[in-house]
């Protein structure tokens, strides 16, 4: 497979399309040699038809390839399939070393600092003139959080994973080193070889994936990136500090930048998650923590080889020397060896103490284990003072520094794993332990004021609710279980291990007095002495709970015993705003509104209780659930509304976009970074939008809420018209996550989760989640407005970072769009009358979308303002296209019978490729 087409990229680009040759041609050779000439003749015929069709729009090539597709048997079908998925994620590969070499290119030609970074970053807050005292402060109270999260949208496997890893870093060796032919040679069949292995691995999986198992593949991601890029971060952000300023060298910033997770602790609609997975979860993560640490000690004794004849070394250090149980005569005048075989000796202990089994290199001795990973960063910071006290600054910045900040920073519990249910869960279990207690309560019947007061009451005693000679429901039980687990885990890893619970679907100031009731039952609320150790977080998720969300939170800090408990976390609350489900409720452009419009509501409200604000932004990879680029995304949120503080999920497919690669795994965790900095010190006092946009925004949401409801929830059929067009029946029962697809049985929309709802509309290149109704609201608005209209919504796009954010994730959506493939979907549909009159529904909006946002912008064309994206576009979506034309093709058989599981698989097949190649699909 290679490319042919004329070359009009420009200069810079040529080592991309290089690159893909490359890849491409050994894939093909692969295909070649494995399959033989008759199926790498048809991949070659598919790939030059597409090809012609997208760049000549050529009508008859499309007749041609639709033919070509549709009279393949079901093993040549796959064989296809199989081949244009892999060209997908190789090229998917070559881009990413691509973003890799412009960085690298910048760097070397010692460019200004590009927007993003963190050294730009820098530069702004210095012209703003903010003192180094409000920096400090700004450091101090900061945290910024990627949450990993377990979504049924990653569908790769680690084994495929792990070698296009390897084909990514021999792209970068052949970037950065000067190769002999020899060693090019050695290079090209080294991935070569990658290639073959992927090629002979299955992309699929045989069996549904347990929540361990997505526990193990979010742990691979410290390997790959975080283990050795958050510290590199950090030592990065401090020279650039201390080259602003010497006073800064002196200063060692706190570990600001942590990771967090859900999986092992996200159980909203997922019935596998136990109080057993969670302990099994935060082993896991421990022991990858500790286990990273034993292997740099390890390597750091065989470094610190000085002698203590020639150093003088501190008293601290001389210490440890001798508390070391290391009496070898070989290292009797080697006193950071020693130091650093008792430290090794007491991690092993812990490891062994917190069930790990046997590590790597036994210890010299048998000695006490560490209590927590504050006593190990303290011995660590002995050597780092004895090093510098005796001029050997150079070797305390070595593998000491960056062994010293990976301790701060993810500690024995490597990261911080959220608790997460569902608020009908929480009532039914406190209603079961009222009734228990007390029969006759009826806490369901109760109204909101009467359960208030009744928990109120409740929180205010010191004695349990429940008791060991009463017999609880299953449900009852599992829920206990959970807090009860998370009290045993703040003893072995610390608190900052389980530090939060989040309730899904939080609708009233109950559902969170209801988690806090459960949390005192555990220990982890003390009525007495007023204290609370994990913070609760309400998630509002739907667009009515957006709306309400002001009130609830005015109506929790109200309340003295609830203040009381906040105070025990800082006075710090964090809420979290949903954007999977509000789009799926309202619509893209009323859940962007209804969440900026939150946003500012609960801005007020807390300044004027005097809490501070965390908001926790539940973002999917597509922008029909809240995607799109982190930096614009957090500078685009109000004034106010970024106090040093933001947590954002990264889920499904994007983890091994972001992440996988380390380089870009560094770039991602340095924009979160770099937006959260300059939001809070620069744009925390931006003024409020004029009220002419927040009128316009007001009048097109309704607009746009009101044909977006029109025909997800009004249209009689179209539940029907979704499941029979789109892929969301195979997405159901494709193992591609732990989580059921639907929160109930039911194939009513409401009861579907939002990721597979994007994704299945993603599949057949609709995107409709990410841009339906706004073609609808500006043709309403025009009409309401004729003279001021347009000219009004231009100026909004150019002044209004929301706005303007807004516009440009819908324009990479209607970009990734297809509204000639999505016909051919939508001649699934069975009923013809149905299909008539849906569809053309759909395409007219598609088209006034279109239309709308080129008109506003200014633009000629779809992502002319992107001209990465479009370049990216231009590149891989001739191989895309055939994957949709062989999936619809693959259900048309599915569908009408055919019962053989090679159809199966290659529809599955064709769902890993799509997604591939889409990149930000659920």
């Amino acid at each position: 497979m290679s490319q042919s087409a004329p070359d009009m990229t420009p200069d810079k680009d040529l080592p991309l399309r290089e690159d893909i040759r490359l890849l491409g041609r050994l894939l093909g050779d692969t295909i070649r040699e494995q399959e033989g000439e008759a199926v790498f003749d048809v991949v070659e015929h598919i790939r030059q038809t597409s090809i012609r069709f997208h760049r000549d729009e050529d009508a008859a090539a499309r007749q041609e390839l639709e033919t070509i597709l549709n009279s393949l048997s079901h093993g040549r079908t796959n064989q296809i399939i199989r081949a244009y998925s892999y060209f997908s994620h190789l090229a998917n590969l070559a881009e990413d070393q691509h973003h890799v070499r412009r960085s690298r290119a910048h760097a070397m030609a010692e460019s200004a600092p590009r927007e993003g970074t963190i050294a730009r970053a820098l530069e702004l807050v210095r012209e703003a003139g903010i003192s180094s005292e409000e920096l400090q402060r700004f450091f101090a109270s900061a945290l910024v959080c990627p949450v990993l999260t377990a979504h049924p949208t990653e569908v790769r496997r680690k084994s495929t994973i792990d070698r296009e890893m390897e084909v990514s870093q021999i792209l970068a060796q052949r970037d950065r080193q000067h190769l002999t032919p020899e060693e090019t040679v050695a290079c090209e069949e080294a991935m070569r070889r990658a290639i073959l292995t992927l090629w002979q691995t299955s992309i699929l999986r045989r069996t549904r994936l347990k929540v361990i198992d997505e526990v193990a593949n979010g742990l691979s991601y410290y390997d790959y990136t975080f283990f050795q890029e958050l510290p590199r971060f950090y030592a990065h952000l401090e020279d650039l500090l201390a080259g602003m300023d010497s006073a800064w060298s002196k200063i060692e910033l706190p570990s600001f930048l942590r990771m967090g997770s859900w999986i092992g602790g996200d159980r909203d609609g997922n019935p596998f998650v136990t109080a057993d997975v969670l302990r099994q979860a935060l082993l896991l993560q421990s022991k990858q923590a500790i286990g990273f640490y034993l292997e740099e000690i390890h390597l750091l004794g065989s470094e610190l080889s000085l002698d203590g004849r020639y150093v003088n070394v501190s008293d601290q250090l001389q210490k440890l020397v001798e508390m070391s149980p290391d009496h070898s005569p070989h290292r009797q005048d080697e006193p950071y060896r020693r130091a650093i075989s008792g430290i090794y000796a007491r991690l092993a202990a812990t490891a062994k103490a917190l069930g790990f089994g046997e590590v790597v290199y036994h210890p010299v001795a048998e000695v006490p284990a560490y209590a927590n990973a504050e006593e190990l960063a303290g011995d660590l910071s002995i050597l780092h003072r004895s090093l510098t006290s005796h001029g050997s600054d150079a070797l305390a910045r070595g593998r000491l520094r960056t062994l010293r900040r990976a301790v701060d920073v993810f500690g024995f519990h490597l990261a911080s794993l959220d608790l997460r249910q569902n608020a009908d869960v929480h009532e039914r279990v406190v209603a079961e332990l009222f009734e228990q207690a007390n029969p006759g309560t009826a806490y369901m019947q109760l109204s909101e004021a009467d359960r208030v007061e009744l928990l109120l009451r409740e929180l205010r005693t010191s004695r349990p609710l429940t008791s060991p000679y009463l017999a609880y429901s299953p449900d009852t039980m599992s829920e206990l279980a959970i807090v009860r687990e998370a009290a045993k885990a703040h003893g072995l890893y610390g608190r900052i291990s389980v530090p939060n619970y989040v309730i899904s679907k939080a609708s009233d100031p109950s559902d969170v007095l209801e988690v806090a009731l459960l949390l005192k039952e555990a220990g982890l609320l003390r009525s007495r002495d007023g204290e609370m150790s994990i913070n609760i977080v309400p998630l509002f998720e739907t667009i009515e709970d957006l709306r309400q969300c002001g009130k609830v939170m005015d109506a929790l800090f109200s309340m003295p015993d609830y203040m009381r408990f906040l105070r025990s976390r800082g006075q710090i609350q964090e809420v979290m705003l949903g954007y999977s489900d509000s789009n799926k409720d309202g619509g893209f452009l009323t859940s962007g509104w209804e969440l900026y419009k939150a946003e500012i509501t609960l801005v007020e409200i807390f300044a004027r209780h005097g809490v501070a604000l965390r908001l926790f932004h539940g973002r999917g990879g597509s922008v029909g659930r809240g995607g799109g680029p982190s930096y614009q995304a957090i500078l685009a949120q109000p004034g106010g509304a970024v106090q040093g503080a933001i947590r954002i999920t990264e889920q499904g497919e994007v983890i091994a976009g972001k992440y996988s690669n380390p380089d870009l795994g560094r770039r991602n965790l340095e924009i979160l970074a770099s937006a959260t900095l300059e939001a809070s010190l620069l744009h925390s006092g931006t003024p409020a939008p004029r009220d002419e946009y927040l009128k316009a925004m007001e009048e097109l949401s309704a607009s746009a809420y009101q044909a977006y409801r029109n025909l997800v929830y009004e249209t009689e059929g179209f539940e029907r018209y979704f499941w029979e067009s789109t892929v969301i029946g195979e997405i159901a029962n494709l193992n591609i996550g732990s989580r059921p697809a639907s929160r109930t049985n039911s194939r009513r929309i409401e009861d579907l989760r939002a990721i597979p709802w994007v994704f299945g509309w993603a599949q057949c290149r609709l995107m409709l989640p990410g841009w339906y109704g706004f073609g609808s609201a500006v043709n309403a608005w025009l009409k309401n407005h004729p003279d001021t209209g347009l000219s009004l919504l231009q100026e909004m796009h150019r002044k209004w970072p929301f706005f303007e954010t807004l516009l440009s994730n819908m324009d990479m959506v209607l970009a990734k769009s297809n509204i000639a493939i999505a016909s051919r979907y939508a001649k699934l549909v069975e009923d013809e009358e149905l299909r008539k009159a849906i569809f053309p529904r759909l395409r007219q909006e598609w088209e006034d979308s279109i239309g709308q946002l080129l008109a506003i912008t200014g633009q000629n064309g779809l992502l002319d303002r992107n001209p990465l994206l479009a370049r990216s576009i231009r590149n891989r979506f001739p191989y895309l296209d055939p994957l949709n034309h062989l999936q619809v093709e693959l259900l048309k058989r599915h569908r009408a019978g055919d019962a053989d599981e090679r159809v199966v698989q290659g529809i599955h097949l064709s769902i890993n490729g799509v997604a591939a190649g889409l990149r930000n699909s659920g």
